[in-house]
């Protein structure tokens, strides 16, 4: 996400870094450029045009030409504005504190409603809640039995009505989790391709009969503006109380995210960074904003660890790697638990200064993929002892995982130099940046075997 904007961005720092002091004219300049990323990245006009005169008026500054690093006080000036720009806001939600606490999702057809109604529930059971879903859209053909689904992967139970209204479903629905025990309740509602009366009657219908605690416009961040005019309208007929952005990972301009809270006034509660279950993040303008500076997200990176790193797991691993009894198991087990997290590439753009470098890098996800292939083909033998996989071994592996023995050849060295790196975790960097540098000298390698080189000088004796 916001690709086009970091890339930018870094550009601009980096002149302004190079040089020892700052002047009006250097501001202005690297300021124009920071205009045009903006706009190509689908940010409000009227958005843009603030948010460069206050950083603008803050950079020009006697303060700041004057300071021991001025450049580096104006990045921190652009990080200020972008923090305000998307906040502030709260990703907490309020619940009930005397019963069941009611949450609408509403949003146009296309946004990924009724996904995130499910990674929203998913969400909750990580927080200890009990939620329920309520397939209430019955407009979309196969909307019911979609939520169902993924429900069901959730491990949440969906409550539907086969002939009812809507607002009849929605209103049984708050009974039937009374009943059960649930603590709270997300209503996946209709959408329509535009925002029509009807829509909006049916909406109001619902309100009335289960009267919501938190009602959430879901957007297509993909839409660009298209989701800030829609979560307008939204919001001047059914009041909101936030906004939940989708598909944020697949838009690498990000103009919604930047521009939704300023023109609306609603916040952004919730970010959806992938298709899996688990991928809804909760938002914060100032992590965000690091993400757009290329600085980085450690915070989020240590909270998706947490989340989805067994613990004894850990603590088994880090006692092999201090008896040096890493195999080629342990590494597929690592590669399982990153996997788990997300992303790789996004992931590695959580660590600081890893942004700048990955649009240089030869990146392929599927490489994951064939190296857990040709892992799974070897023996348990084979695996805790890579030294003695010889030509025939390799044959069969790279026959039994569709690779090729140079696959098989180039794992085994790859594993030599990760298992000295990764014994070396508890000196500090950690797996996930151990696995960025090693990504890159790979990368950086590769280029440089492709730049021509001259004929090798030789080196005189010294006498």
């Amino acid at each position: 996400m916001f690709d086009s904007i970091t890339e930018t961005l870094t550009n601009v720092f980096g002149r302004w870094r190079s040089k020892g002091r700052l002047s009006e004219k250097n501001i202005r300049e690297g300021m124009r450029e920071v205009r045009m990323a903006l706009l190509e990245a689908d940010v409000n006009y009227k958005v843009v045009k603030d948010f460069v005169r206050r950083v603008t008026e803050k950079a020009v500054g006697e303060e700041v030409i004057k300071g021991v690093n001025p450049a580096q006080q104006v990045v921190k000036i652009v990080q200020d504005e972008l923090t305000e720009l998307m906040g502030p806001t709260d990703p907490t939600i309020p619940f009930n504190p005397k019963g069941v606490t009611v949450i609408m999702l509403a949003g146009l057809q296309g946004s990924g409603k009724t996904t995130t109604c499910a990674k929203l529930a998913a969400y909750l059971v990580r927080k200890g809640r009990q939620p329920m879903l309520v397939a209430a859209d019955i407009q979309r053909p196969g909307a019911v039995e979609q939520l169902k689904i993924l429900g069901g992967e959730a491990g949440v139970p969906v409550y539907a009505e086969a002939g009812s209204a809507p607002p009849k479903i929605c209103g049984q629905a708050v009974k039937q989790a009374r009943k059960e025990g649930r603590d709270t309740v997300i209503l996946d509602t209709a959408g329509r391709l535009h925002i029509d009366e009807p829509l909006m009657q049916e909406l109001r219908e619902i309100v009335k009969r289960t009267k919501p605690h938190q009602t959430y416009l879901v957007a297509d961040a993909m839409t660009g503006q298209d989701a800030v005019t829609s979560a307008g309208e939204f919001d001047r007929q059914l009041p909101l109380d936030g906004v939940i952005l989708t598909k944020l990972d697949g838009d690498a301009r990000g103009g919604a995210a930047l521009s939704i809270k300023a023109v609306t006034g609603k916040p952004v509660k919730f970010a959806g960074v992938s298709e899996r279950l688990d991928g809804l993040e909760e938002f914060h303008p100032d992590r965000m904003a690091q993400r757009i500076l290329g600085m980085g997200d450690i915070v989020t990176l240590v909270e998706k660890a947490q989340q989805h790193i067994d613990q004894e797991q850990a603590e088994e691993m880090r006692r092999k790697l201090e008896e040096a009894s890493f195999t080629l198991d342990d590494f597929l087990l690592q590669m399982d638990q990153i996997e788990k997290m997300g992303s790789l590439k996004d992931l590695m753009g959580m660590i600081p200064g890893m942004s700048q470098q990955l649009g240089q890098m030869d990146f392929d996800e599927s490489e994951i993929g064939r190296v857990k292939a040709v892992i799974q083909s070897m023996t348990p033998q084979e695996k805790a002892s890579p030294e003695i996989i010889d030509a025939p071994r390799r044959y069969r592996i790279a026959r039994g995982s569709g690779t090729t023995t140079s696959d098989v050849v180039e794992l085994i060295k790859q594993f030599k130099t990760m298992k000295k790196m990764v014994q070396s975790m508890t000196q500090g960097g950690g797996l996930m940046g151990k696995l960025a540098g090693f990504q890159m000298k790979r990368a950086k390698r590769k280029r440089m075997k492709e730049v021509p080189r001259g004929p090798k000088r030789k080196k005189k004796r010294k006498r």
